[in-house]
């Protein structure tokens, strides 16, 4: 389903320069666009593509509304990123088949369920007793929801997504294939020689508006709960041990691992396949890179990197040490040459 250009700035706002009638078939990116396609250039050091793209129509910056204007239809917003983020949700919701409300004959519903109004749920789901939906929520195919799960208004849930006996998720919140909720932490006890299991007695209780991508885990707590905070986005394949807790806004990428009892501030992000060691801190704000090892707590915003090859632990450690000491050595250095160089000088004045 095509859209005109006027019909995008109604819904999304923007200054419209050009033909309001333009048809729009695809969203696409710069270098693949077709005369029936919109894309977006979001700062002007992207500006020389401006010149080389076949997009139809594209979204800029006022900085480069002439050069965009001069060769063809384009929408003005201070933030062309932000716009196109906005835009591909509108897109979506037009042309995407939304979840059709009702309970499929093969789902098995316990009887003290308590489902909210539009409620959509797949084939071969479970759900278990006492589970309450909100409106509008809806859940894929084979999705189970054990006893005592509550999911609040509009969430969806896709396919093959489980979500144990007592946990919690808000408003709106996306949950994508293969996700497991309140699986047991790793809680052992050793004893002779063998592992004693802890029972896992907490729950897993996420805010309102969160994403959590393909084939996350999320464990429940050993005691107190789990907590997922606001508005929070998990990428892939992420492990998320028991009694974390992780502050609203705050962002992770795929294969990312962070240990139980671990607490992640507010709007901090960390990078793939990054790794935070259990019972740390991270204030609010702190930014963690890709593949970084975080083995102390960080209690000051900012961007933080850490890797060091794998050794012998003892030798680790050592190294380690040494490491921490390379720029105080290397001040001692500059100081030394030129001590030396400033004697050398004074000796061929003489």
């Amino acid at each position: 389903m095509a859209a005109l250009l006027n019909d995008i700035v109604q819904a999304l706002g923007g200054d419209l320069h050009g033909n309001p009638e333009r048809c729009i078939e695809r969203l696409a990116p710069l270098d693949t666009a077709g005369p029936a396609d919109l894309s977006f250039v979001s700062h002007p050091r992207y500006a020389r593509q401006i010149e080389t793209t076949r997009a139809g129509a594209l979204i800029v910056p006022p900085a480069l509304l002439a050069q965009a204007g001069a060769r063809g239809d384009c929408i003005v917003t201070d933030d062309p990123y932000l716009y196109f983020a906005r835009l591909t949700q509108w897109w979506k919701q037009r042309h995407s088949a939304m979840p059709v409300a009702g309970v499929h004959p093969s789902a098995c519903v316990d009887p003290g369920a308590v489902l909210g109004q539009s409620v959509s749920i797949g084939p071969f789901a479970v759900i278990g007793p006492d589970v309450r939906l909100g409106d509008g929520v809806s859940l894929g195919a084979h999705t189970v929801l054990e006893a005592g799960v509550s999911v609040g208004e509009g969430s969806r849930l896709y396919s093959h997504v489980t979500v144990r006996e007592g946990c919690s998720l808000g408003q709106r919140c996306t949950v994508h294939p293969g996700v497991v909720i309140g699986a047991d932490g790793f809680g052992f006890a050793p004893h002779q020689g063998q592992w004693i299991k802890i029972e896992q007695l907490g729950a897993v209780r996420i805010g309102d508006d969160v994403e959590i991508g393909a084939n996350c885990c999320i464990d429940r707590g050993a005691l107190d709960d789990t907590v997922i905070g606001n508005g929070v986005k998990l990428d892939n394949l992420i492990q998320i041990g028991h009694n974390v807790k992780i502050g609203d806004h705050t962002a992770m990428a795929g294969c990312v691992g962070v240990a139980g009892s671990a607490t992640i501030g507010a709007r901090c992000t960390v990078g793939g396949g990054a790794i935070v060691l259990g019972h740390l801190t991270l204030a609010d704000g702190v930014h963690i890179s890709a593949a970084s090892v975080v083995t102390r707590s960080i209690l000051q915003p900012g961007q933080y990197t850490g890797m060091f090859p794998i050794d012998d632990n003892a030798a680790w450690e050592k190294n380690a040490a040494s490491l921490k000491q390379l720029n105080r050595l290397r001040e001692r250095l500059k100081a030394v040459e030129q001590a030396l160089a400033q004697a050398t000088n004074n000796k061929n004045t003489d």
